[in-house]
């Protein structure tokens, strides 16, 4: 159900791939791989992993659980090394609760989960549910918002000081083209979905990712498609006092060399304010994606720098559907979907900055072709210790998905 498999369409035999590599690249930087916990049922693929502050992972998966329509899940270390795999929410077809969730959870202050589905709910056109824990383990599902037919949200979620959650829906509005929402609570449990703004062509449309706040405030986000360029767009929401929001465009991308273009992943916002994110095509090098960086000018306007061009070569990945994320040093990682050293299934990337401004790839992962453990669609998200986390959709006709660990 994810716009991510939506771009997909390789799919190969089923062959076993092993289960450690090491990778010598620059500055000796070596990565042992490992799979965490591979997932058994058909269509159980994982989304976007965080952690808890007991060093617990959680995310969702799309299909799979009692149900058969998607996970919410747990997975705990267990002191030896492995981790233990826990359902707390099986997703229903029953006219009330969401299925097929299509992002992963986000927390709130509380200890409380709050994701998305792209269908169900009680007007058919997903939810956004939220999950309570309780002292004897289990955890209870509430659905706090129910969308209309066809709005189809699929995005991670995020707060604001007050409470307030913001998200996207990849349809929807007066035109279909996605919207960005905001959710308000109110003391009796119930909330109130505002449309904070409605994509038309022009100013882009179909926003699969969801948004992020600068420290003004502002929200900014990527639609796919849309644009002067038609090929998607940066876009920013600022508050304008009133109690509504004004939309600016602040990229459209364009097809050819000098641009990619088509981006599905969101943005990271870093110390300067300058915003970061993946292309699923274009490039210097043909069509196989960029990362890039938008910077803010003076004069309001903003100005892109490819930071990488990914290449169809057996070394580099190429086609990166998720956002990259930084470390403390300021390298950038993140996932390619196809590409890489060992028949295409996809990367783990990272790219360091250096005094010139230029950025350079190392490879840390190549998968291969393995009916879990390969064709990363979403991010990695770090632990303490500095290892990368990251999920799996696999590869083959029958693709089961995996957690996985990237140790340095």
């Amino acid at each position: 159900m994810l716009a991510r498999k939506m771009a997909l369409t390789q799919k190969v035999p089923i062959l076993v791939a092993g289960v450690v590599l090491v990778f010598l690249a620059q500055g000796a930087w070596a990565a042992q791989y490992k799979v965490l916990h591979r997932f058994k049922t058909y269509g159980e693929e994982p989304s976007r992993l965080i952690f808890d502050t007991a060093g617990d992972l959680y995310g969702t998966t799309s299909g799979g659980g009692a149900g058969t329509v998607g996970t919410v899940f747990r997975l705990s270390p267990n002191g030896q090394g492995n981790w233990t795999a826990s359902v707390l929410h099986s997703f229903a077809r029953d006219g009330h609760d969401g299925y097929y969730p299509g992002a992963g959870v986000t927390f709130d202050s509380a200890g409380e989960l709050y994701g998305t589905t792209t269908q169900g709910g009680a007007q058919g056109g997903g939810t956004v549910f939220k999950l309570t824990p309780h002292a004897n383990g289990k955890w209870t599902e509430t659905v706090i918002y129910s969308f209309g037919n066809g709005n189809w949200p699929q995005s991670d979620l995020i707060f604001d000081s007050m409470g307030n959650l913001y998200g996207t829906t990849v349809y929807g509005g007066p035109d279909s083209a996605g919207t960005v929402f905001q959710l308000v609570p109110h003391g009796d449990g119930t909330w109130t979905e505002n449309q904070l703004f409605a994509f038309d062509n022009k100013n882009g449309y179909n926003p699969y990712a969801g948004v992020v706040f600068d420290t003004a405030g502002n929200l900014y986000g990527t639609t796919e498609f849309g644009g002067a360029g038609h090929r998607g767009v940066v876009f920013q929401l600022s508050p304008n006092g009133g109690g509504g929001w004004t939309e600016r465009v602040l990229h459209s991308f364009i097809k050819g060399s000098l641009d990619g273009f088509q981006p599905i992943a969101g943005l990271t916002v870093d110390a300067s304010g300058n915003l970061l994110g993946t292309t699923y095509r274009g490039g210097r090098h043909g069509d196989f994606g960029t990362v890039f960086k938008l910077t803010p000018g003076g004069n309001g306007s903003w100005q892109e720098t490819l930071l990488h061009s990914f290449d169809n070569n057996r070394k580099d990945g190429f086609a990166p559907t998720s956002g990259v994320t930084f470390d403390n040093a300021g390298n950038l990682y993140g996932t390619t979907a196809k590409g890489g050293a060992n028949g295409g299934f996809g990367t783990v990337f990272k790219l360091t900055p250096s005094a010139n401004g230029r950025w350079s790839e190392t490879i840390l992962h190549s998968f291969g072709n393995d009916p879990g453990a390969s064709t990363p669609v979403f991010g990695v998200v770090f632990d303490g210790s500095g290892n990368l986390y990251g999920p799996s959709l696999g590869s083959g006709q029958h693709p089961l998905g995996a957690i996985f660990e990237i140790t340095p």
